[in-house]
């Protein structure tokens, strides 16, 4: 079948090294290196945001985004199969897909042609750990190994000077900096519990150490303080802006994106961010309408609309990227849950996606279809989606993409006209 678009009808992030001062240099808890390029502002007046948010745990795309309209769908997927009837049916997209009901903020923008589907995707990587997976979709390499960059990173390192993203460069939320965003451009990383509550006193003391004794840290410990005084100014500073029981939570889901939302849309703030959201790997008890898998699936519709609400007038201009290491099987298992998988769903958001469109080359999920007959086939390469991404959104070239942000790529084109 040829690619159509079809229109409406465990392993978490590397860890740096085990030293104290490896751990805050790369963006821990405590502290921020920030990135201080003069980037001038493209003629097109346009200030881009991009967002790339993960779901570490392996996202089942197919209770995600359900192909209702194929035959084998329900048997495969059994009681948690989504459907258009019964007391939480799913949001029909077109004839085909339907989303799940816990996704009403996506339905909306997706209506509103603000949001895109791509199903039946994946890296290269065709096993099935999450430690190799994870490592692979936040390095951007073909294949896992020692991997000591992400691709995010590396895109802001070849940024072209200018003030097109703003001065600040790139974010990473969380309590370490997500492996996507780690390497040699320097990023601003965030925490909610960073130390504002820190007498200015206390802080030049602190800073006249380090200058003293560790320059870098010194360096670091001035960005990260810089990174909380706009976290302060917007009102994200202590236990306000502290996601309760973890980003893993529907409430952290949504105060991390109110936090990123509100650094990125400040004018002195970064334009690109990664967060990580955990807790996708549904062996047992997943759920189907309702249920477990529906929760998550709440939180980040939660954090899309935190996202939509924060940036503002800023909302147009910005893509929002969300993607997860692999997908799960197509039959569910005994406990009413699925194992990993390998194909699956991202989706795009923002005023600055041509939405409105699901786009899939769809493999069918007869038995001989399913990839080792046991898995949604992959058929169209993640890589491709982000390289279109970065392409249309920052102005990166195809060659740079190819060489530098996912090396040994050269193969996989950039997938276009996913930026309005």
């Amino acid at each position: 079948m040829s690619k159509t678009t079809r229109e409406p009808a465990c392993r978490l992030c590397e860890i740096p090294s085990p030293s104290r001062r490896a751990l805050l240099v790369a963006g821990g808890t405590l502290f921020a290196w920030a990135y201080l390029p003069k980037f001038a502002r493209a003629a097109s007046a346009r200030d881009p945001r991009l967002v790339v948010v993960i779901l570490r745990g392996a996202l089942d795309g197919l209770s995600a985004v359900g192909p209702v309209g194929d035959p084998s769908y329900e048997g495969l997927h059994g009681q948690i199969a989504l459907s258009l009837t019964g007391e939480h049916p799913a949001i029909p997209l077109d004839a085909f897909f339907a989303l799940h009901p816990a996704m009403p903020v996506l339905a909306r923008l997706y209506k509103a042609g603000q949001a895109a589907i791509v199903h039946a995707t994946a890296t290269a990587y065709r096993e099935r750990s999450h430690f190799d997976g994870q490592d692979v979709l936040e390095g951007g390499y073909p294949g896992p190994g020692a991997i000591q960059s992400g691709w995010l990173n590396r895109a802001i390192g070849i940024l072209p000077k200018g003030d097109r993203v703003g001065t600040r460069g790139g974010l990473g939320v969380g309590s370490s900096t997500p492996l996507i965003m780690r390497g040699p451009a320097p990023v601003l990383g965030w925490a909610p519990q960073i130390i504002a509550t820190a007498s200015a006193d206390l802080a030049a003391r602190v800073m006249d150490l380090y200058a003293q004794r560790d320059p870098v840290l010194q360096v670091a410990l001035a960005k990260g303080l810089e990174t909380e005084r706009i976290a302060a100014r917007e009102g994200m500073s202590g236990s306000a802006a502290r996601p309760r029981g973890g980003m893993d939570t529907a409430v952290g889901m949504r105060l991390a994106a109110e936090g990123a939302a509100k650094l990125i849309a400040a004018d002195d703030g970064p334009r690109l961010a990664a967060l990580a959201f955990d807790g996708w790997d549904t062996h047992a008890n997943e759920g189907g309408a309702t249920g477990r898998l529906a929760q998550l699936l709440g939180g980040l519709d939660g954090a899309i609309e935190a996202f939509e609400k924060g940036l503002g007038a800023h909302w147009k201009d910005t893509a929002v990227v969300v993607v997860t290491e692999f997908g799960r099987t197509a039959r569910i298992n005994g406990t009413i849950g699925t194992d990993h998988g390998t194909g699956t769903v991202a989706f795009l958001v923002g005023g600055a996606v041509k939405g409105g469109r699901i786009i899939a080359d769809w493999p069918g999920l007869k038995d001989e279809q399913l990839h080792e007959r046991r898995d949604l086939k992959p058929t169209t390469d993640l890589r491709a989606v982000l390289k279109g991404v970065l392409a249309d959104q920052l102005g990166l070239s195809a060659s740079l993409l190819a060489s530098t942000v996912f090396p040994d790529s050269a193969a996989v084109r950039p997938l276009s006209g996913l930026i309005a």
